[in-house]
């Protein structure tokens, strides 16, 4: 048999620095080691009633498609939830996804065609080079630093980065994987970017309500670039719905949402009975998410009690989302995290982190850092950090 290669998209889409350590946490497990998963958002809190109680409540003999452009209801929902922040999209401006992900892929096939070219800020959300490279969009890095909190840098430093070739800006606010939360004045400067070069802004916004100390600001508040706007929308980390697979494109921009239409009847559907279920959460989502943001906020500190106590260690305090990036006093961080699943436990525990190279694009930075997600309950958090710090004191020798 002729060994036929595979596209040289497949062999360039990286793996995820967030799963790619998985086979060394399945192996620890095995032997009976407990892992504590900080490397992935995936929050422990529970499902909202509501939405359990609407799925199980599902009544109807069959699960048909729902319009590719999202059932009415839940596109209705959007809306509400919307205007509840004062962002004025109507209905006919939003586009149900299967996920914030397929946002972000409906949203890169929108605005840029194979060679264009994006700037994005790193440390970046992986996903974002998986789908440059699925659609051969090329993703143009501007690197942020961790001794200023990661915020966008002095417009000179962006404009230089504008080509022939550019369409847009990738921003992520409350960002992924920094916990940053950036200023008005610093969106403020993006869209006067934008505006100045006729660009598309692409602002994803999943972790919105997700801050502890100012409110984040949506790119929608800018109103003189709202027709080059598009934002990208998620339920699963607002309602730790992760599984459910149900977000939303939305834009002002009308062939920008007609386009994510023709993308969304090539897919045919997003998920009937989790668009259902969803419903009375995106209406009442107060209910779920000020609760949440205070136990963040619980976590956050539980994980920086510990944190700051670590020699050699470096952080920027997050200001939302529930992220944050440190740099380790070690030479490799990939190697350290792995050093941890396969060599090292504390009294039959150890901890699973993020190698933060991975969420650079440039290579050789991030080398020294991971990504901490704060997504289990506090006395949990304390134990993980406890076992970094052992870890460290240990691995030196």
């Amino acid at each position: 048999m002729n060994h036929i290669p595979v596209s040289q998209r497949a062999k360039n889409t990286p793996a995820s620095p967030i799963r790619k350590l998985t086979p060394s946490a399945k192996k620890a497990k095995e032997k009976g080691v407990r892992v504590y998963h900080l490397n992935i958002g995936q929050p422990d809190f529970p499902a909202p009633p509501e939405f359990l109680k609407q799925l199980k409540g599902f009544s109807q003999k069959e699960v048909t498609y729902a319009p590719s452009e999202g059932l009415s209801e839940m596109v209705d929902a959007w809306k509400t939830y919307y205007h509840s922040h004062a962002i004025p999209f109507e209905k006919e401006d939003i586009i149900v996804t299967t996920g914030g992900s397929e946002a972000i892929l409906f949203a890169l096939m929108a605005v840029a065609d194979p060679g264009d070219e994006l700037i994005i800020f790193e440390p970046l959300y992986t996903n974002y080079l998986t789908f440059a490279q699925e659609t051969s969009v090329k993703l143009v890095p501007i690197t942020t630093y961790l001794k200023n909190g990661f915020h966008i840098p002095n417009n000179p430093e962006i404009e230089k980065k504008i080509t022939s070739k550019t369409k847009g800006i990738i921003i992520c606010n409350p960002s992924n994987p920094t916990g940053t939360v950036y200023k008005r004045s610093e969106l403020k400067r993006i869209a006067e970017i934008a505006e100045k070069h006729n660009l598309f802004v692409i602002s994803d916004e999943v972790y919105r309500e997700f801050v502890f100390k100012v409110r984040s600001i949506s790119m929608m508040e800018f109103s003189f670039i709202r027709e080059q706007l598009v934002i990208i929308d998620s339920i699963s980390k607002r309602f730790n719905l992760c599984g459910a697979r149900v977000g939303c494109l939305a834009s002002k921009n009308k062939k920008i949402v007609e386009a994510a239409l023709k993308f969304a009847q090539g897919r045919l559907a997003s998920p009937t009975i989790e668009q259902l279920s969803a419903v009375p959460l995106l209406k009442n989502y107060r209910k779920y998410t000020k609760s949440v943001v205070e136990e963040y906020r619980k976590r956050k500190n539980a994980v920086i009690s510990v944190l700051k106590t670590i020699p050699g260690v470096k952080f920027y305090l997050p200001e939302g989302a529930f992220y944050l990036i440190a740099e380790l006093p070690i030479r490799d961080a990939e190697y350290f995290c792995r050093w941890l699943l396969e060599e090292f436990q504390d009294q039959g525990e150890t901890v699973m982190f993020a190698p933060a190279q991975g969420f650079y694009q440039t290579p050789q930075l991030g080398i020294k850092e991971i990504r901490i997600a704060f997504v289990l309950e506090s006395k949990k958090l304390k134990r993980s950090m406890e076992i970094l710090k052992i870890a460290l004191e240990e691995y030196k020798k």
